[in-house]
């Protein structure tokens, strides 16, 4: 399977977004108890790697879902009707009020 070059930097891109934050830790104890549970139905290496592969996959989807959150909400969302503030005004509220 051949990436392209826009697929390959925009995974480039979500690798670098994930950065190692307070609640990693939390994501780490936990990985590790399912590993230490999982150890005896797979054994220490096949579990070992179950937890590697589900860390990065957790830390890449909620690097992509931040990414898609930041885009959506763009400059914020309006207290009054919840719609995305462009150019420091609302485009609903600052239409009706004029």
């Amino acid at each position: 399977m051949a990436l392209s070059s826009g697929t390959f930097l925009s995974i480039l891109y979500d690798f670098d977004s994930m950065k190692f934050e307070r609640r990693d830790i939390i994501l780490i104890v936990g990985l590790l108890l399912f590993m230490v549970g999982l150890t005896p139905f797979s054994g220490f290496i096949l579990a070992l790697i179950i937890v590697i592969l589900m860390y990065f996959g957790i830390k890449f989807y909620v690097a992509n879902r931040q990414r898609i959150i930041k885009k959506d909400v763009g400059e914020g969302i309006c207290m009054e009707c919840g719609s995305k503030v462009i150019d420091k005004k609302c485009p609903n509220c600052d239409y009706s009020q004029e």
